[in-house]
């Protein structure tokens, strides 16, 4: 028999995939203690590899495992050759354009430079609008770019808004929402397309219920 290998993001998506897994009764004792096992059995058919969310793109896209869970930002951001089959519904957040609160209506066209962890997310939205604005790549906390005015405005997940108000930031306007998406191997589809339609298929059901 066949098995799935499944590439999980790790942390929060990694722990809603496998309470999904446990309402399709498949035994996830393995994952829930992992140690230091990398690659884990979850049931009799699947096995999963837990890997940081970029990783499970490059994974899947090169076919090393079968299918991923991974979250709509990374997949905007960095685009890749696979299947997007399936909107799981958790993990929902948003990317959105904030900055410093305004005293004045929001004006989209006083905005020149934008600080983000996503460039490519961030220069296709206001190329979209007609706008060049220039892109500055941020590591860490990407909110301290408009408080030392390195930038007017960033583009950043939102998921409560709260460490935005807590350091005197707002949300200007929403750009797409996201939440955790299944993908699949191009070509793992064709060979393996029984296995994996039986797979998605369960966790819609159990999505449903």
């Amino acid at each position: 028999m066949y098995k799935l290998r499944i590439a999980l993001t790790k942390g929060r998506l990694e722990k809603d995939t496998v309470g999904l897994f446990e309402k399709m009764g498949l035994n996830c004792e393995a994952v829930k203690n992992k140690g230091r096992k990398l690659i884990l059995p979850v049931g009799e058919s699947i096995e999963v590899v837990l890997a940081k969310s970029n990783d499970v793109i490059t994974y899947v896209e090169n076919g090393v495992c079968d299918m991923g869970v991974v979250g709509k930002d990374t997949i905007a951001e960095m685009g890749g050759s696979f299947y997007e089959i399936l909107d799981l519904g958790f993990g929902r957040c948003r990317f959105a354009v904030a900055g410093k609160k305004l005293s004045a209506p929001y004006d989209r066209q006083n905005i020149k430079v934008v600080a983000t962890k996503y460039p490519n997310v961030t220069r296709r939205f206001f190329e979209s609008k007609g706008m060049d604005v220039n892109v500055i790549k941020i590591e860490g906390s990407v909110e301290l770019a408009p408080l030392l005015e390195l930038s007017d405005a960033i583009v950043d997940i939102v998921e409560t808004g709260s460490t935005l108000r807590e350091n005197g930031l707002e949300v200007y306007e929403d750009v797409f929402p996201i939440s955790a998406r299944v993908i699949v191997n191009m070509a793992q589809l064709k060979i393996h397309k029984k296995e994996i339609e039986s797979l998605v298929e369960a966790m819609e059901k159990a999505l449903e219920n």
